[in-house]
């Protein structure tokens, strides 16, 4: 019998790293303009360092203010995941600080993604692992459960499902299905090429700016003298 909302499973499908590693040096935003503008994490779930953010989602839910499922997700993830933890948007109770986040670190853990509170965060700064976060509290958690690891949840917004590929950067984060995974690359390098064509037009001077007053005319924006 299934206890939904208290169960773990122990394996998930990772994507081999050759399918995300393309994105490494493109910007999320190129990525997200690459979706529809989809798939990018709530603006509340901010960066704590600057170290950028790439890898398989470890997913794990908890109940808010409490965090003995992420100490155990800890224990169970392979190096180069990413911890995503569907925290609720709690942010009274830091569910993690300096000790889980240096456990992790020597167990591999790439980097994390919480949609909660966090502490530590002057000593966070100089870890050299990635944290985003919904907010920062000196409160400490509870540990009674329940939770999930390894099940669909939501983060930030966006469903995240065990082995999704997760990239972030000084803007936020953006969550992209491994199946969509090489159509999206393709279009997020040509996205990129072409904003470094504007920006040498622009530094040229030369960007043509037509098109907003056809939009603003098509759109049937009355024009003043």
């Amino acid at each position: 019998m299934s206890n939904a909302g208290f169960r773990i499973k122990r394996s998930i499908n990772r994507p081999e790293r050759s399918l995300f590693e393309g994105f490494r040096d493109i910007p999320v935003s190129n990525i997200g303009d690459s979706v529809n503008r989809c798939f990018c994490l709530d603006a509340e779930i901010r960066p704590m360092n600057d170290k950028p953010l790439l890898g398989p989602a470890f997913t794990v839910k908890v109940a808010p203010g409490d965090n003995l499922m992420l100490h155990k997700a800890i224990d169970m993830a392979q190096p180069g995941d990413i911890i995503v933890v569907d925290a609720h948007g709690e942010t009274s109770r830091a569910i993690t600080g300096e000790l889980m986040i240096h456990w992790a670190i020597t167990r591999g853990v790439a980097g994390f993604v919480i949609d909660g509170s966090i502490r530590d965060v002057a000593r966070l700064k100089t870890f050299g692992i990635p944290v985003y976060a919904a907010g920062i509290s000196p409160a400490g958690p509870y540990k009674e459960g329940p939770g999930e690891i390894n099940f669909p949840i939501v983060c930030g917004g966006v469903v995240v499902h065990p082995g999704d590929i997760l990239v972030g950067d000084a803007d936020g984060v953006i969550v992209i299905r491994p199946e969509d995974a090489p159509s999206t690359l393709k279009r997020a390098q040509a996205k990129l090429a072409d904003e470094l064509r504007v920006m040498k037009l622009i530094e040229e001077g030369a960007w043509d700016r037509a098109w907003v007053d056809e939009v603003l005319k098509a759109k049937g924006c009355e024009f003043i003298d």
